[in-house]
Order: C-alpha cells, then structure tokens, then sequence
C-alpha cells in the first residue's frame, strides 16, 4: 500500500512538472474562451460584423443547410444561413494540442 501511494504521489510530481513546462495550458485557454467577447448563438451576420468589424476571412458556405465561417485573429465564427449557430476562440498557435475528438461508437454496440 505505501508503494503504491508513493508510486501515485510521484506520477503527480512528474504530472505537474511536465505540465508547468507548457506556454500556455489548455485549461488556461479554456477559461479565456469563457470571458472573451464572442458573437452571441442566435446572432445575424449583420450585427456579428457591426459588433466585431469586418473578419479577416469569409469562407464561402457549405453542404445543406448552408454553414458559413467567418474567421476573425481571436476566433472564428459558425453561421448557419444568416444566424450564428457557434464561436470558438482559435488555437494559439499550430502546435497547440487540444481534447481528442470522441471516437466514433462502433454499429455493434
């Protein structure tokens, strides 16, 4: 029992060594995205762009109904037609890692 609670205790040392090591933390940029300014779900193109300026790219629509990303330096934007439908804060930097997308549940289960 001891060893295995030193062995845990040391995972954690080397855990929170390696993670300190990091520019920025992912749960850092988590909480940043939560108090940024982001478009509101619900929102017009109009008023996104009267709101936030102009984006630096507007990525024509897409598949049916109609998505349309509008990418800004901080965030990009999800329309669908002309209503907001998600924003998200853009990553920091190429290399950041974020969550793993959830795996695909197999037709068997």
């Amino acid at each position: 029992m001891r060893n295995l609670l030193f062995g845990l205790v040391g995972m954690g040392l080397l855990t929170a060594a390696t993670t300190c090591a990091a520019d920025t933390l992912l749960i850092e940029r988590v909480e940043q995205s939560r108090t940024s300014a982001l478009p509101l779900k619900g929102s017009t193109m109009t008023a996104v762009e009267g709101s936030f300026g102009a984006p630096t790219t507007k990525h024509d629509a897409v598949g049916s109904p109609p998505i349309t990303r509008w990418t800004y330096p901080a965030f990009t934007v999800y329309f669908e037609h002309n209503h907001v439908i998600n924003a998200v804060v853009n990553k920091a930097n190429p290399q950041e890692i974020g969550p793993r997308p959830v795996a695909a549940r197999s037709s068997a289960q």
